[in-house]
C-alpha cells in the first residue's frame, strides 16, 4: 500500500510540472544535433513499439502534429494537476494561448485561412496584451518563441493579404509524398534495363516503389515533372558547380527537383522553404539568415551551398547516400533511431520493416524516379520539353535600405522583375541594416548607381520618381503622394506650375506619409524585439507606420520612451492593388526633352555649360540640368555656373560622389 501511495504522489508531481510548464517544449522545427550521441533516444523511447519521428529540420508534417500533442491533456493526472487550488496566472495564460494556437492549426489544416489567421492573432494578442511581461517569465518567453517559430513554419505567406510580401507557392513534394502509386510490371522492366546504361554519381536501384513513381510522373504527375525540368535550366549550371565544389554527387540536384520543382518561393505545409526546402532551425545551422526583410532559404545560390554542406555532413554520419537523403527529409535523429532499433544501416531494410515515417519511405523512391527519368527523357516522352535559360543579372552591393519600386524606376524595370531577381527579399524593400547584394537586370548596374545617387540615402525607402501623365498637375500629383506642391517644385527646381508630358519628377515623400504605405495595415501581427536606444518614433519610422498607431497597438500612452518594453506588436503597412503612381526612370527629376536640350543644344565642339553665360542650354531658364562629364568635380561645375558647391549639394540631395552621365540640377547665381 505504501509503495502504491508513493507511486501515486510521484505521478501527481510529474503531472503538475507538465501542466505548469508546457512552454518548455521546443518547437517542432528545432534542429537536432548531427552527432549520434546527442540524438540517441532514451531507453523509454526505444521501448515504444512504433518509432515516432523525432523533431527535425526537415520533418515536414510534424509542426501541426507536435503542436497539437503539446496542447491536449495527456492523462487523468494532468487534469488532476489542473484542478489544484494553487493560482498560476502564467499557466492560465499559456493554456489560453495554446487553445487559440491549436484552433489556428486546426483551421489551417482544414483550409480555413481567414479563421486560422484570426486564431493565430488571438494567441499572440493574448500574450502581448496581458498584464504579464512576456520577457519577465521564463515560461512566457519560451511560449512566445515557440509559437512564433511554429507559426513561421507554416505557409502563412499565402494567408497574408499584404501585397508587399513575396508570394509563395506549394512545394511539389507535399503532393507526391502523399501518395504511394502502384508499380507497373512493364514500367519496372523498362526502367531496370535503362539503369544499366544510365550513368549517375548516385547509386540507382529499381524497386516497385521507384517504378510506381515513374508511372506517376509519366501520367498524372506529368505536369509536375515537366515544369520542374523546364525550370531547372535557370539554376542547373550554378547548382552543379557548387555541388562539385563541395565534393558531393552532382546528381543530388534531383533532390531539389523532387522537393521544390526548382522554385525559390516553394513552401511546404510544414514551413520548409526554398529550392532545397530548409526548415528555419536547420537553415540557421548552415548560415542561412532570416529576418523581417530577408530569408536566405529563398536565395538559390546560398541555399544550394548550405544544402550541399548539410548533405555532406549527413553522409559523413551515415556513410550511405540513401540514409543521408532520408535524414535530410526526416532528420538524422529519426534515421539514427531506426538504425539502432533494427540494427540495419540500410534504407531498403528500414523501408521493409516500416520503421521510418511514410513521407521518408516515399522520399528516396521519388528522387530515384526523377533521376532515372531526367537522364532518359526521350524514353518517357519528354524530349520535346526544353529547359529555361539562366537569367543573367548585375549585382550591386548596397549598405542602405531601398524600396524596390524606387530601384525599379532607376533601371526602367518593374518591382515584380526585381522581386524575381531577388527571391530572398520578403518585402518590397532591402534590409534596414547591413550589406545586401541587390540583383538588377543585366547591364543596368551603372544606370542604377547614377539614378539612385540623386536620392538622399535616408530617403530611399520613401522618395519616388513620377512620370507626368496627360492631365497631371502639381496639385494632383501632390495629393496622390500626400506632399505639398511646393515640396515637389522645390525638389525639382520648378519655377512654375506647368508640367511637360513625360517629365520625370522626384517626389520627396515624407517618411510614413506615403499613401501606399499608410492607407491600410496587415491583419497579421509582426513581433518586434525592442533594442537598446529604440523609441516609439524610431520604431515607427523604421516600419513606415505612424507613432500614434504604434502606441495604439501596444497600449502605450503619450511619450516616446519604450523603457521596460521587450516586445512590440506591429501591423505592417499594406500596398493596395496598384504599384503606385511611380513609373520607370533612369534619370533624375527631368523630362527627356529637357535632358536632351541640356546635353545637345550647345554648338559643336562645346559642351553644355562650357562657358558661363556663353550659349548655355536653356539660357533663359532659372533652373538648368547639367550632365556630368569625366573629370568634372562639384567645384568645377559650381565655378562654371557661377554658383557654390553648397548650392549644388542642396539641390541634388547632398550628392558627394559624381559619376559621368549623372544629371545635376543647377540654379546659377542671379
Amino acid at each position: 500500500m505504501r509503495v502504491a501511495m508513493l507511486a501515486a504522489l510521484a505521478v501527481s508531481a510529474s503531472a503538475c510540472q507538465t501542466a505548469q510548464k508546457p512552454a518548455s517544449l521546443l518547437p517542432a522545427g528545432t534542429a537536432p544535433a548531427l552527432t549520434s550521441s546527442a540524438r540517441a533516444p532514451v531507453p523509454a523511447q526505444q521501448q515504444t513499439p512504433p518509432v515516432a519521428p523525432q523533431a527535425s529540420a526537415f520533418d515536414q508534417p510534424q509542426v501541426p502534429v507536435t503542436a497539437a500533442a503539446e496542447t491536449k491533456p495527456q492523462s487523468p493526472s494532468t487534469e488532476a494537476a489542473a484542478a489544484t487550488p494553487a493560482s498560476d496566472p502564467v499557466g492560465d495564460l499559456i493554456a489560453r494561448v495554446e487553445k487559440d494556437f491549436q484552433a489556428g492549426l486546426d483551421a489551417y489544416q482544414a483550409g480555413q485561412t481567414e479563421t486560422a489567421r484570426q486564431d493565430f492573432d488571438k494567441a499572440f494578442n493574448a500574450l502581448l496584451e496581458s498584464n504579464l511581461d512576456v520577457r519577465s517569465d521564463d515560461r512566457l518567453e519560451k511560449e512566445f518563441d515557440r509559437i512564433v517559430e511554429g507559426v513561421n513554419h507554416l505557409d502563412l505567406g499565402s494567408l497574408e493579404s499584404d501585397s508587399k510580401t513575396q508570394k509563395s507557392e506549394p512545394a511539389p513534394i507535399d503532393e507526391t509524398n502523399g501518395i504511394t502509386p502502384s508499380a507497373d510490371a512493364k514500367v519496372r522492366a523498362k526502367a531496370q534495363a535503362e539503369i544499366k546504361s544510365t550513368h549517375s554519381d548516385l547509386p540507382l536501384m529499381m524497386t516497385d516503389q521507384v517504378a510506381g513513381y515513374i508511372s506517376y510522373f509519366s501520367n498524372r504527375g506529368r505536369g509536375t515533372f515537366e515544369r520542374a525540368f523546364a525550370r531547372s535550366g535557370r539554376y542547373r549550371d550554378m547548382m552543379v558547380s557548387i555541388l562539385k565544389e563541395e565534393g558531393v554527387p552532382q546528381d543530388l540536384i534531383y533532390l531539389a527537383q523532387a522537393e521544390s520543382g526548382f522554385h525559390p518561393l516553394a513552401v511546404s505545409r510544414a514551413g520548409a522553404r526554398g529550392i532545397w526546402q530548409f526548415m528555419g532551425s536547420r537553415a540557421r545551422g548552415y548560415g542561412l539568415e532570416r529576418s523581417l526583410w530577408v530569408d536566405d532559404r529563398q536565395d538559390p545560390e546560398k541555399s544550394t551551398r548550405a544544402a550541399a554542406r548539410h548533405l555532406k555532413d549527413l553522409y559523413a554520419e551515415f556513410g550511405d547516400w540513401y540514409l543521408a537523403m532520408a535524414a535530410y527529409n526526416s532528420g538524422p535523429g529519426t534515421v539514427q533511431a531506426a538504425v539502432k532499433r533494427t540494427g540495419y544501416a540500410d534504407f531498403w531494410e528500414l523501408y521493409r520493416r516500416n520503421v521510418l515515417p511514410k513521407e521518408t519511405r516515399n522520399y528516396i523512391p521519388i528522387i530515384l524516379a526523377v533521376t532515372i527519368m531526367t537522364k532518359n527523357l526521350s524514353q518517357y516522352g519528354f524530349d520535346d520539353v526544353s529547359m529555361d535559360e539562366p537569367v543573367a543579372y548585375d549585382s550591386v552591393t548596397i549598405n542602405y535600405p531601398v524600396d524596390l519600386r524606387l530601384a525599379a524606376d532607376c533601371v526602367n524595370a518593374t518591382p515584380a522583375q526585381l522581386q524575381e531577381l531577388n527571391p530572398s527579399l520578403l518585402r518590397l524593400s532591402t534590409p534596414k541594416e547591413g550589406a545586401f547584394e541587390l540583383h538588377l537586370p543585366v547591364g543596368t548596374a551603372d544606370q542604377y548607381q547614377i539614378a539612385i545617387a540623386a536620392i538622399p540615402s535616408d530617403m530611399r525607402l520613401w522618395w519616388r520618381y513620377h512620370k507626368v501623365q496627360p492631365g497631371d498637375t502639381l496639385a494632383s500629383i501632390a495629393r496622390s503622394y500626400r506632399v505639398t506642391a511646393d515640396a515637389i517644385a522645390g525638389a525639382n527646381q520648378l519655377d512654375g506650375t506647368e508640367l511637360q508630358a513625360d517629365a520625370e519628377l522626384i517626389i520627396p515623400v515624407a517618411p510614413g506619409k506615403h499613401p501606399i504605405d499608410t492607407s491600410t495595415y496587415a491583419r497579421r501581427i509582426t513581433r518586434y524585439k525592442v533594442r537598446t536606444g529604440d523609441t516609439v518614433e524610431t520604431v515607427a519610422e523604421n516600419f513606415g507606420v505612424s507613432a500614434q498607431m504604434v502606441r495604439r497597438w501596444n497600449g502605450l500612452h503619450t511619450g516616446d520612451s519604450l523603457r521596460g518594453r521587450k516586445v512590440l506588436a506591429l501591423h505592417l503597412p499594406v500596398t493596395p492593388g496598384g504599384e503606385g503612381a511611380s513609373t520607370v526612370s533612369g534619370s533624375v527629376g527631368r523630362s527627356r526633352k529637357t535632358a536632351q536640350t541640356a546635353s545637345t543644344r550647345a554648338p559643336s565642339g562645346k559642351s553644355a555649360g562650357a562657358k558661363a553665360g556663353d550659349e548655355r542650354p536653356s539660357v533663359q531658364a532659372t533652373v538648368l540640368r547639367h550632365k556630368v562629364k569625366s573629370g568634372e568635380t562639384l567645384y568645377s561645375i559650381a565655378t562654371t555656373y557661377k554658383t557654390t558647391v553648397a548650392a549644388l549639394k542642396r539641390y541634388n540631395g547632398n550628392v558627394a560622389v559624381l559619376r559621368p552621365g549623372m544629371i545635376l540640377i543647377v540654379q546659377p547665381a542671379r
